[in-house]
């Protein structure tokens, strides 16, 4: 009896063996089919580079507008790569109780990296012969970390590298794309340039960071009144530009207007 009890068992043994070898190879396939598909896919969609400031809207980069640029681009079939300044945020807040953190010091690539999944790149790296466009995010960080405009208004200086991505995409033709605040840094750089930057005050306080119209304004830009929803395009320059949350609206309209603008910017790489 245990003679015929080890015979099956072992019939069993190779039975799995076999079908284990099968799944194997099935596996193998599969992957590699998933590859080859993935490469053809990628070498057609147009690569979009994310520049980041950190991580968080008084510090660093909005993030709810930084998520809704790389769902809209993922989703319009293109391939977003993110960057970032390898430099010291200006300084740290306390995002729950809006203060800074003083003995606190961050840095706005390692910060970034939490938006990017650890996937983001030194901005010294990013040209235009790697990318097909270029998307600025906004939050506090465009305008302490990437400039300090927050801090110097119109007389701002902008981080050189920054200054040097958006002069090479210029004249390189491939499209821009700023929201929120981050339309000052065009507005600083390439001067005459069409932009906006939302609605002035309307007594509603729904567009409390209008003052930046005005400083816009001095540095050369022409800056046109658009809704939270509509985007400004500069065919000339090709820059795209959203308010996002210079208005004080809901999360889902600042995410429909960033759509309009990456669709846009799609459209033109396209």
């Amino acid at each position: 009896m245990l003679v015929k009890e080890t015979h099956v068992t072992d019939h069993i043994m190779k039975i799995y063996q076999v079908h284990r070898t099968m799944l194997r190879r099935l596996s193998i396939s599969v992957v590699k089919c998933y590859h080859v598909q993935t490469a053809s896919y990628s070498s057609h969609a147009p690569k979009v580079a994310v520049v980041l400031s950190g991580s968080g809207v008084y510090d660093g980069s909005e993030i709810h507008e930084a998520s809704s640029i790389l769902v809209h681009l993922t989703r319009e079939g293109a391939v977003p790569q993110c960057y970032a300044p390898d430099i010291l945020q200006m300084h740290v807040i306390n995002h729950r109780k809006g203060s800074p953190e003083e003995k606190d010091k961050r840095n706005v690539l390692d910060e970034s990296a939490r938006i990017a999944r650890g996937q983001v790149l030194p901005l010294s790296e990013l040209s235009s012969s790697v990318a097909q466009a270029v998307v600025f995010p906004g939050g506090f960080g465009a305008a302490k970390n990437l400039s300090d405009f927050a801090v110097n208004g119109v007389s701002c200086k902008v981080h050189e590298d920054v200054v040097r991505v958006l002069k090479d995409f210029h004249k390189a033709k491939k499209p821009i794309g700023l929201c929120c605040i981050a339309p000052v840094l065009a507005a600083k750089v390439l001067g005459n340039v069409t932009i906006t930057l939302g609605r002035k005050d309307d007594g509603k306080g729904k567009w409390p960071h209008a003052g930046a119209i005005d400083a816009a304004c001095q540095m050369g830009a022409n800056v046109v009144e658009k809704d939270v929803n509509e985007i400004a395009f500069d065919d000339k320059n090709l820059v795209v530009t959203t308010p996002a949350f210079m208005y004080e609206g809901r999360f889902h309209e600042v995410y429909h207007g960033i759509g309009n603008m990456i669709k846009k910017l799609v459209e033109l790489v396209k």
